[in-house]
Parts: structure tokens; sequence; C-alpha cells
């Protein structure tokens, strides 16, 4: 199954546009006029959840199981995460451009989430749940790590209930092209450096 250049999809992400993949191996792109977002600096952490985060049960682990992670979010019963997509991917983390924050119990991988960071943009891609809350623990840690690294836009493409419980919500392309450009010319690093600052949740 053929790989969507690395150097192209990178490319596509600077000027907006990210690919799904179809039933048949094959790609399309897309650049929706509205545009989701998750936020930063104010993300929201609904208060019920965030007495439960205090004290989950799990253990969250970065980039370790990267491609269980992918293979964990297209096991499901509609996909766009085909083969040519988790080719793809996979490269681009083994260039240091696509990461996964990952939710452990007893050894065993139950939730994550995984995406791509160019500059200060991280744009998320999937997430996934094996037990109750473990994809939501996966987000809330990984805000947690943009924040205290600097990056200043989270992409999520399109807008669901999950994320507008955390103050998801959606911006014209318009706007969204702008914050963009200054996003990934601004220097951040998912994997290195000291944490910036502390993350307050509203």
């Amino acid at each position: 199954m053929p790989q969507i250049e690395p150097l192209d999809l990178l490319n596509a992400y600077c000027e907006g546009v990210f690919p799904m993949g179809d039933d048949d191996g094959s790609i399309s792109w897309f650049r929706p006029k509205m545009r989701g977002i998750l936020p930063i600096a104010d993300f929201h952490l609904p208060a019920r959840f965030a007495r439960y985060f205090k004290t989950h049960p799990f253990e969250v682990r970065w980039n370790t199981a990267f491609g269980d992670v992918v293979r964990g979010c297209a096991d499901r019963e509609s996909t766009w995460i085909n083969e040519t997509i988790i080719d793809t991917y996979e490269e681009l983390h083994r260039i240091g451009h696509a990461h996964s924050a990952e939710v452990w119990r007893n050894g065993r991988l139950v939730g994550g989430v995984y995406g791509v960071s160019i500059g200060a943009a991280f744009f998320g891609e999937s997430m996934f749940s094996r037990e109750t809350q473990a994809s939501k623990v996966a987000l809330t840690c990984l805000q947690h790590r943009l924040h205290e690294r600097g990056f200043i836009l989270h992409d999520t493409q399109w807008t669901t209930p999950h994320l507008a419980m955390f103050g998801g919500h959606e911006i014209p392309c318009a706007q969204y092209l702008k914050l963009l450009h200054r996003a990934i010319q601004m220097p951040a690093n998912f994997t290195d450096g000291p944490a910036k600052s502390v993350l307050v949740f509203r």
C-alpha cells in the first residue's frame, strides 16, 4: 500500500488541508469551511471529570506505542484510518512529527490519542478508549503537554459533542488559517524541553 510522501503531508497541513482514507485504500483531502479547534490556554475541564482526573487509575506514556494507538483508533465499525493512513503516520512518527498520548492500565493499552506537530501547531487526528474515561484522560494530559511546551493551536478538524465538553468549537476557515500560519512559524517541541507554564483548568 503506497504512503503519502511525508513532506507532501506536512505541506498540506501547513495549508489547512488534511487527508482521510477511503475503503479502497485511496485518500481524500479536506479543508472544511468551519474548522474545529480545542483551546489550549483556556482548556475547559468539566467539574465532574476534574474530580475523577485527580485520582484516575491510569498510567500515561508518550510515544511508546504509536502504531498501536493508531490501530486502536482504527478498530471500529466504520473508520477512515486505512492502511495507507497507518503507514504514512507511522513514517511521520519515525521522523519526529507524529506523536501519541497513551493510557495504560496493568500493562495494557486502554486508550490514547495521536496527532501531528509542526511548529507550535498540533493537529489532532483521532482517539480511542477501551475503558471508561481513558480517552478523556489522554486528551487532558495532551492538553497539559501542549500548554507547557508552548503550543498555541490544537486543530481537531471538526467538533464533536465529546470535544465540545472540553471547550472545543469551530471557527471560520479564514480565521483558522491566520492562526495556523502564525503557529507553524513559532518554535515548540512536543518531546523535549522543560515545562514553560502551569495549565489552570477553567
